[in-house]
């Protein structure tokens, strides 16, 4: 998928600009849910099963998601590639810009309020979970709960 200028704002705006491509994303990440069921029944917003169909195939066609080969019957499963990962600050960005500048429910705040007064430090602490999760590398020791379930004990 070549984009339409040279310009680095518009690369990235033609794979996630789109209303749903990160919401599809924050979904893979924070709700570690990587099969199409899970994505569909999942989603707070509702998305269509023809475009949540829709922006898997471009997500993959994009690199940031890899879809796993699926025997008959069985499911496909997504991961994140690195690529996808580094989308977590992006998203992180996002979710403080609406956190100060939209309303938004008490849980979703809660959460996005952990992780902008975790810091940057924390970003890349999910972003190396991220990496044994989807990319199979080796877990990082921790003093204590990973980060995911600090996200998860809100």
């Amino acid at each position: 998928m070549d984009p339409r200028s040279g310009c680095p704002i518009n690369a990235a705006v033609e794979v996630l600009g789109d209303r749903w491509s990160l919401l599809v994303l924050r979904d893979v990440v924070f709700g570690d849910r990587r099969h199409f069921r899970a994505l569909l029944t999942g989603s707070a917003e509702g998305i269509a099963s023809n475009i949540l169909a829709d922006r898997l195939v471009r997500l993959v066609e994009a690199g940031l998601l890899t879809r796993g080969a699926a025997a008959r019957g069985q499911r496909a499963r997504y991961s994140l590639t690195e690529a996808g990962i580094r989308t977590l600050p992006i998203i992180c960005a996002l979710g403080d810009w609406g956190l100060d500048w939209r309303p938004g429910g008490d849980e979703a705040a809660a959460r996005q309020r952990f992780i902008r007064d975790q810091g940057p430090a924390f970003v890349e602490e999910l972003m190396d979970d991220l990496r044994v999760r989807h990319l199979g590398a080796a877990p990082a020791a921790h003093d204590g709960p990973g980060p995911f379930e600090r996200l998860d004990a809100l």
